[in-house]
């Protein structure tokens, strides 16, 4: 029998091993761009090594989140308008709480409609989150941050060979000196330049990422300015273990940024993308071995699969910390802005913003949530998120379901306690049946649940139940499903 295939437990050269101890490192040119073969083979799923070292947890004291909504964002759908981008940066502003744990959020800057929704937001007075720029590593584009009169700015700085090699046609070191220049030019105005290393994940680490973060940092000491890193997995191959190999290896890339290239906690960064499922898992990661910051944007709207959702990493920075300071609530307010403003269509299982996260078909766990809310809700949704649990109808939804549906969209003060063994209940069930049996495959509306409960519940409708109904969003028509 062939051998069974084993983990990816190879050293690879010595670019990827660190120095023992810190140390000065060189940016080395190549004559051909190191595509990382091993890793990256394209024509097949890359690969994840795993070197035989790991880091520790170290994270930082204070962790916080930055938003990329209107820049990343808006890379992903049709574009907000002004309005749109007001009203959400308030939203967001609401969400992130007193203490400002959403501490700030980018903008384009290249059009005069940019530029407008950068001053408006601005002229809200909020402290957080801190309105800055995205720049390419151009003058020209440096002279926009300027003229907006911004304190911060992202640098576009990509690093990988693929980047430096395939697309700016330079090589490394060409490449890192152009991107200084803008650096410079960002110190010399007293303006902080936030340099986003491009396709880290893929980077040549020990002669390329780790050398040029200390060059940076060599400016940051001379200028008394911080020179802030974020470190985007910027086609989401980075995976969350200690134990994986640089490039991939989240905790590996934060940890040796601020233990051999000396980048302070609080000015590192993480940006990630969801294209293999990982991006939660790779933020979280993040916060825990040392960067103290994680960027996203609302809903997990950017380029291909999506960035890190907001509301994701302001849950996961509740679980961490136990501050609950942030306004949670406001997630769903979000979600129905986007419904209903944007025309955005939100997957239904999303987590804290589908229509389905947290309903159920089951009949077994419709039967526990009215014995037990707890059993099947993952926290008190209701008062966290005004979502309170739900259930959607099937065949398989059961009496059970049915009951839950009841006392959820109408309620047992309108209608007293209905048991699942009711003859009411049971009658709406054989309809429902009825209709499964035809060929049906679609599940039950609330329009069409309302009213078979008038049919078959006729003495306990009334016009507080039409009502009632009508508040939640369900209209009541005379015909029934039977």
């Amino acid at each position: 029998m062939p051998e069974k295939p084993r983990m990816n437990e190879k050293k690879w050269p010595l670019h990827f091993e660190p120095a023992p101890g810190k140390k000065r490192w060189e940016i080395v040119d190549r004559a051909e761009p190191n595509l990382i073969r091993e890793l990256f083979p394209y024509t097949e799923p890359p690969k994840v090594a795993f070197d035989g070292s790991t880091v520790p947890m170290d994270p930082a004291e204070e962790i916080f989140i930055t938003d990329t909504t209107f820049r990343d964002g808006q890379q992903a759908r049709q574009p907000y308008t002004v309005q749109q981008i007001v009203d959400l940066y308030k939203l967001m502003a609401k969400l992130g709480g007193p203490n400002g744990v959403i501490r700030k959020s980018e903008f384009f800057l290249y059009t005069n409609k940019d530029r407008e929704a950068v001053e408006k937001c601005r002229a809200l007075g909020y402290k957080y989150p801190q309105v800055n720029g995205w720049i390419r590593a151009q003058i020209k584009d440096f002279e926009l941050v300027k003229q907006a009169g911004l304190k911060e700015t992202g640098i576009l700085t990509s690093l990988s060979d693929y980047h430096i090699y395939h697309k700016l046609k330079k090589t490394r070191k060409q490449a890192v000196e152009d991107y200084l220049k803008i650096v410079d030019a960002a110190l010399e105005n007293g303006i902080i330049p936030r340099c986003h290393f491009e396709d880290s994940t893929r980077g040549d680490f020990w002669q390329v990422t780790i050398p040029f973060a200390q060059r940076l940092m060599e400016r940051a000491e001379q200028a008394k300015i911080p020179v802030l890193i974020r470190f985007p997995d910027t086609m989401g191959f980075g995976v969350p273990w200690p134990e994986a190999a640089p490039p991939r290896s989240i905790p590996k890339l934060v940890y040796y940024l601020h233990h051999e290239a000396g980048v302070p906690k609080e000015w590192l960064e993480g940006h990630n993308h969801n294209d293999f499922h990982m991006v939660i898992a790779n933020s979280v990661a993040a916060w825990l071995y040392g960067a103290a910051a994680n960027n996203g944007t609302l809903l997990s709207i950017g380029e291909r699969t999506g960035n890190t959702p907001l509301e994701g990493l302001v849950m996961w920075y509740v679980m961490l910390t136990g501050d609950n300071s942030v306004e949670l609530s406001v997630i769903t307010e979000i979600a129905e802005y986007y419904q209903s403003q944007l025309g955005e269509t939100i997957p239904t299982r999303q987590p804290f913003v589908g229509e389905r996260f947290n309903i159920t078909q089951a009949g077994i766990h419709a039967d526990g949530l009215m014995k037990d809310e707890e059993i099947y809700n993952i926290f008190d949704t209701t008062k966290i998120l005004r979502r309170p649990p739900g259930v959607m109808i099937t065949d398989k939804t059961g009496t059970a379901g049915i009951t839950l549906w009841v006392e959820r969209y109408i309620g047992q003060d309108l209608v007293g306690t209905l048991d699942k063994r009711d003859p009411k209940i049971q009658a709406i069930e054989k309809a429902i049946v009825a209709e499964y049996e035809k060929g049906r495959v679609s599940s039950m509306s609330n329009e069409e649940m309302a009213s078979l409960f008038k049919k078959h519940a006729a003495e306990k409708w009334s016009p507080e139940v039409e009502k009632r109904l009508a508040s939640r969003g369900v209209r009541v028509s005379d015909n029934s499903k039977s």
